[in-house]
């Protein structure tokens, strides 16, 4: 069981390194800049391999843990801007996020 928690961190974090590659690929002047991108390819498929193991987490796990737990990517996705895209993190962020860390670990102590 354990494992599919696991798994469900490693999905979150695919899918946030995945909206970055996109955010990276966006950059370009028009759809045809972006279609040429690596980046919009190494995004895609980080988003196909995010969905391929939601499906499989959904299997094996509730629907209703499943997808508010989703959530936690949003963490995964401020730490990647900040460190990648020179972000600010700024307090009303870190408030945010932090509700976001507290309402995952109390649904995810509910259901252990």
């Amino acid at each position: 069981m354990m494992q599919n928690y696991l798994l469900l961190v490693a999905m979150t974090i695919l899918g946030a390194f995945a909206a970055f590659f996109l955010k990276k690929a966006s950059a370009g002047d028009g759809i045809l800049s972006i279609l040429k991108s690596l980046n919009f390819y190494i995004g895609g498929f980080l988003y196909f391999v995010s969905a391929l193991i939601n499906i499989y987490i959904l299997k094996h796990l509730d629907y209703s843990v499943v997808l508010p737990l989703t959530s936690i990517t949003y963490i995964f996705t401020m730490l990647i801007s900040h460190q990648f895209l020179k972000e600010k993190i700024t307090t009303k962020k870190i408030i945010g996020v932090s509700l976001i860390l507290i309402g995952s670990i109390v649904l995810l102590l509910g259901n252990l």
